[in-house]
């Protein structure tokens, strides 16, 4: 028998995530650049996970702050952002997921997200782990790509300090070098033994930081057959960051995903999320 580790169940509004759940995704642009663009890609992207029978959580940032540049652009901030997404959640029912970059932060986000996201740049910070622990809200936790899978415990063992055991950990690469990234797929079931639902970043594995001197680069042409490659070491869901145009996105277009991709990849990765979760049931 071929089995996958399972992790244990969390609930997100009328979604629960993993345990042998429904795979699931988190997709979105990378900042929300206006009102309208966030509104119109949160519909859009709704509508293909459910045409690809995919419960769906939609994210954005509102603030940027580990751009490369100190000119890069960062987003609304935190009252105009928080105001969109509510608006998001409100209009489209939809779960929402944010970022957060300083402890102070926590509380207001935590009013609107339904899932406070630590960057992998700030996963060792202490404060803004127990500040997000204490919301009581679902907090994924990026691996750093400095830190091991295996490391991540001390993460988890911060938040749930707090009381607080609604935890998602997120694979993203690992520093190869400078400017280069590599997924060792060993950690995916590595970090399922915590008992907590892992992810595969399959957009921000791609990114080649700091590469284009101000602003990172990235190989979006990989991302497939990582994605592939995460889903068939047993994620219980993906994360995406998708644009109408990265060409012309505000951050990070360099490594998203075309927004016209996403279905055919969406059925793909459904199809063999479903083949590999027969194995461990066979």
């Amino acid at each position: 028998m071929i089995g996958t580790l399972s992790s244990s169940s969390i609930k997100v509004g009328q979604l629960t995530l993993g345990d042998g759940n429904p795979f699931f995704l988190i997709a979105g642009p990378c900042v929300i650049e206006s009102e309208a663009h966030a509104l119109m890609m949160a519909g859009t992207l709704a509508r293909i996970a459910a045409d690809a029978g995919i419960p769906y959580i939609f994210k954005a940032s509102y603030d940027k702050a580990n751009r490369s540049s100190v000119s890069s652009f960062r987003g609304p901030g935190l009252t105009e952002g928080l105001r969109i997404l509510g608006k998001i959640k409100s209009e489209l029912k939809l779960p929402i997921l944010t970022d957060i970059h300083e402890p102070s932060h926590a509380t207001p986000a935590a009013e609107v997200a339904d899932i406070l996201q630590i960057p992998a740049f700030l996963a060792r910070q202490t404060d803004l782990l127990v500040a997000a622990g204490k919301t009581g809200r679902i907090i994924n936790i990026k691996k750093p790509q400095f830190v091991s899978p295996a490391d991540m415990k001390n993460a988890v063992e911060k938040v749930a300090s707090t009381g607080n055991t609604n935890i998602i950990l997120t694979e993203r690469g690992s520093s190869f070098g400078y400017q280069n990234l590599v997924v060792d797929f060993r950690g995916i079931p590595q970090m399922k033994k915590f008992g907590y639902p892992v992810v595969f970043d399959a957009t921000h594995s791609v990114q080649l930081p700091g590469g284009q001197g101000h602003a990172s680069g990235g190989q979006p042409e990989f991302i497939e057959p990582l994605a592939r490659a995460a889903v068939a070491a047993g994620v219980d869901g993906l994360f995406i960051e998708t644009h109408d145009n990265p060409a012309k996105a505000l951050s990070d277009g360099a490594n998203a995903l075309p927004l016209a991709q996403l279905p055919a990849l969406l059925a793909r990765m459904k199809a063999l999320s479903t083949l590999v979760r027969s194995w461990s049931t066979s």
